[in-house]
């Protein structure tokens, strides 16, 4: 079923009127800034602010999101518990120039309680500030501290998620790479939320979505040009696995991957291209498409029922549950139904 026609003209509209990324990402960054400023802590939800040393001595802030168990009996009066299965290590987009802890905190919040698992959000160095691989080190020197335990010490690395959304996808991807090649820990498993893979994002790409979904579906062909450039320092970061997954020699002896993309966001093709690399190189993967779904609808409000049937996908994958796979389905399962 195509896009209802009067949201698609919505969504056209707000796209037609933003300004270019390149002469623009600051005074979003700005925006973003303020926005973040209101959000609104939830009692349910512990919020604790710490770091850890990148390779460089750089001090990388955190921001950790614990789900609480609150209750009141009359007998013990009011009780505050942990109450969490496990650890997501979260690696936010914003085309690695944008977006800040400050500006996820909502959805940080939100996916500790909805997934009941302890959230730790990487507040990692942005371009074009600190170019790649900048970005990249910084979540893997967050990641790996949080592996040996001097992150957090009842961490369980059986039990430590990594999830990242768009650019934080790509580095949640390159997180994965890194470890592998470097062998410092062994993540178990990772969640993409409509991520950044390749590197082509010209108008001869090898991906239909960037050329059918890259004008009016808020984040354009060219936006994603414009932050490549702000991201990378040479022309030879072009071709580098660590900034573009798919072109990786071999994605084999990956984490368990869970790839979500959204119909109307040219980013859709490279991330379920990714996900069928991984299946076809004997990785344990998932992926979904979610339907009427458009770059960034992550961070929307929660009602949402795109937002909610996230969720119930990433539940189901993290808790080992079968996946809804037939009927009328808010998602196209692509990988991993059997």
């Amino acid at each position: 079923m195509p896009m209802n026609p009067v949201v698609q003209a919505v969504i056209k509209a707000i796209t037609l009127v933003q300004p270019d990324v390149a002469s623009s990402w600051d005074a979003q960054r700005k925006v973003e800034d303020a926005a973040g400023k209101l959000t609104i802590a939830d009692p349910r939800c512990r919020i604790d602010e710490t770091t850890v040393a990148g390779p460089d001595g750089y001090e990388i802030p955190l921001r950790v999101f614990t789900p609480l168990d609150i209750g009141f009996s009359l007998k013990a009066g009011l009780h505050v518990n942990e109450d969490h299965r496990g650890t997501i290590l979260y690696m936010h987009g914003g085309g690695w120039a944008n977006g800040d802890v400050d500006f996820y905190s909502d959805a940080c919040m939100r996916t500790a309680l909805k997934l009941e698992r302890r959230v730790i959000a990487v507040d990692y160095r942005r371009s074009p500030e600190c170019r790649f691989p900048v970005p990249l080190e910084d979540c893997y020197a967050v990641a790996r501290a949080l592996f040996a335990g001097e992150l957090i010490p009842d961490a369980d690395p059986e039990h430590i998620v990594l999830m990242g959304d768009s650019a934080g996808g790509n580095l949640t991807a390159g997180v994965s790479l890194l470890a592998r090649e470097r062998g410092d820990f062994a993540p178990r498993t990772q969640i993409l939320l409509y991520p950044l893979t390749y590197n082509d994002h010209s108008e001869n790409t090898l991906f239909d979505s960037v050329r059918d979904n890259g004008e009016d579906y808020l984040l354009t062909r060219q936006a994603i040009v414009d932050y490549i450039e702000l991201y990378l320092r040479a022309p030879e970061d072009f071709h580098d696995s660590r900034f573009a997954p798919l072109i990786a020699t071999s994605l084999a002896d990956m984490p368990r991957t869970l790839v979500i993309t959204a119909e109307y966001d040219p980013l859709r093709d490279e991330g379920e291209a990714f996900a069928a690399r991984l299946d076809a190189e004997g990785g344990e993967v998932a992926c979904f498409r979610m339907t009427d779904g458009v770059h960034g609808y992550f961070l929307y409000p929660s009602v949402l029922s795109l937002v909610r049937d996230t969720y119930r996908l990433i539940a189901h994958f993290l808790d080992g549950d079968p996946i809804p796979t037939e009927g009328k389905l808010p998602w196209t399962p692509l990988l991993g139904t059997d």
